[in-house]
């Protein structure tokens, strides 16, 4: 099950292709045109289909407004926990039952959170579309959520934190970076995976009262996409979601994001990394708005591929690093632009030195995006790349169903898919160098240098 939500350029569409004239800013590119469709039911549940009959499979996602941005400070964690419990059975779906109900049918399913929001699908054949729906419908509408189950998935949570943030290398600087980056603005200071302290310190009126507050038809899009008929899977959708409650869902008061005036840097020793690691964050703009497009190409540029600019710097050509990445991370907003960059082993120079020397790369290869922005070629290749990708994430129903869900939940309305692409390609050199001279700044900067170590814990075993 993911914890993090990145940004994927390949957007879902109906697979209607044709050409478009090439323009001075962007290359031919085919026209995707999505046909979908988008319904409302009388208790708020938002509906959106695409339908794609090339394959007999069908996928369904239920996406619930919530995840780590919803919850209190103490209480991190908890979207990610009903991630785990509406696993556990429903009125009608004993524990375990919706997982042998999906496989035993030809299907596969699970479950996602991020920082804003959390998903539930299944992957089934056309045939089973009302399968799918049904189960999506019992837990949605009466979720067990027992002591007993409560129990249960606060253990197994606890025990995916010890396996995939305490001894995992690097996750805990990419968590340490985050904190650090939105330092004084809750709904991202905090990983959507919550804290031990948190998990420990949940109680279960806590948790009901959670998934009373979001867990509800009017706070929540289902999408369905590939082979099925729109007025047979309507009427399949108000026959089992029509019933389902609605809740007085809890007004997010987003706080606005503290200015930054200057760099902010720690040291995280981490006893699973094998080599020294550098992690630098900024806040830029949210997803989808027209700085946040160029400043995704910039990190592409900086940051993508043998081919990218901080790879040829650090690792081809001066042999500093084994990997030198960037990204933007993709959420809903703010959003952090991210490059890390794992050092090679040291050759002579003290580690200090060899960090030092990598940093001033990094800073001069920024720089020089902020002051010259790409080449003619360079945009060709950045273009080219976004179209590719684009066109490859077309490939499953469940991106499909992924992509329309979340674009009618952030921006309201599912078929602006249709001009995601466009919105790609329309941007300009000078757009990028604009946007990466405004915010991937000194003084706005965050770094998170990774230490490689031993665990070290004094006489009383704490961590020093």
């Amino acid at each position: 099950m993911l914890l993090r939500h990145t940004l994927a350029l390949a957007i879902a569409a109906s697979v209607a292709l044709s050409p478009i004239a090439a323009s001075a800013q962007a290359p031919a590119a085919p026209q995707l045109r999505f046909q979908v469709k988008r319904h409302k039911l009388d208790n708020g549940l938002r509906v959106v289909m695409l339908e794609d009959h090339t394959s007999p499979t069908v996928a369904v996602d239920v996406v619930y407004d919530v995840g780590g941005r919803n919850e209190e400070r103490g209480r991190s964690g908890f979207a990610h926990l009903f991630e785990h419990m509406m696993f556990q059975g429903s009125k009608n779906v004993p524990r375990g039952d919706h997982f042998k109900l999906v496989t035993s049918h030809g299907g596969t399913l699970n479950g996602t959170t991020s920082e804003d929001r959390t998903n539930y699908f299944e992957m089934l054949p056309s045939s089973e579309l009302a399968l799918g729906l049904w189960l999506e419908a019992d837990r949605m509408k009466a979720l067990d959520v027992s002591q007993k189950n409560f129990e249960n998935q606060r253990a197994v949570v606890k025990e995916e934190y010890r396996m995939r943030v305490e001894n995992a290398a690097y996750v805990p600087a990419a968590i340490r970076l985050q904190e650090l980056t939105y330092q004084g603005y809750w709904p991202y200071e905090h990983s959507a995976i919550g804290t031990m302290r948190d998990l420990d310190a949940a109680e279960l009126d806590w948790v009901r009262a959670f998934h009373r507050a979001y867990y509800a038809p009017n706070n929540a899009v289902l999408s369905i996409a590939g082979d099925f008929d729109e007025n047979e899977a309507m009427a399949l959708v108000r026959r089992y979601f029509g019933d389902a409650k609605p809740t007085n869902v809890p007004k997010l008061e987003l706080p606005p994001v503290p200015e930054q005036t200057s760099p902010r840097r720690v040291v995280v020793e981490d006893p699973h990394a094998k080599l020294p690691a550098l992690f630098e964050g900024w806040v830029i703009p949210p997803s989808f708005e027209p700085e946040h497009y160029a400043l995704t190409l910039a990190a592409m540029l900086l940051g993508e591929g043998e081919s990218s600019r901080l790879h040829r710097a650090l690792v081809r050509e001066r042999a500093l690093a084994i990997e030198a990445e960037a990204q933007t991370e993709g959420f809903r907003g703010p959003d952090m632009f991210e490059i890390v960059v794992k050092l090679a082993g040291q050759r002579g120079a003290g580690p200090g030195t060899k960090i030092a020397e990598v940093q001033k790369l990094i800073d001069s290869q920024v720089a020089d995006v902020a002051r010259l922005g790409p080449s003619d070629e360079e945009m060709k290749k950045l273009r080219a790349r976004v179209q590719a990708q684009f066109l490859f994430g077309l490939q499953s129903n469940f991106a499909r169903a992924q992509k329309l869900a979340e674009h009618e939940l952030y921006r309201g309305d599912a078929s602006l898919l249709n001009g995601e692409l466009d919105r790609y390609l329309a941007v300009t050199k000078e757009d990028i160098k604009r946007a990466v001279g405004k915010y991937l700044t000194p003084s706005r900067r965050n770094v998170v240098e990774v230490k490689p170590g031993a665990d070290k814990r004094d006489a009383a075993g704490e961590k020093r």
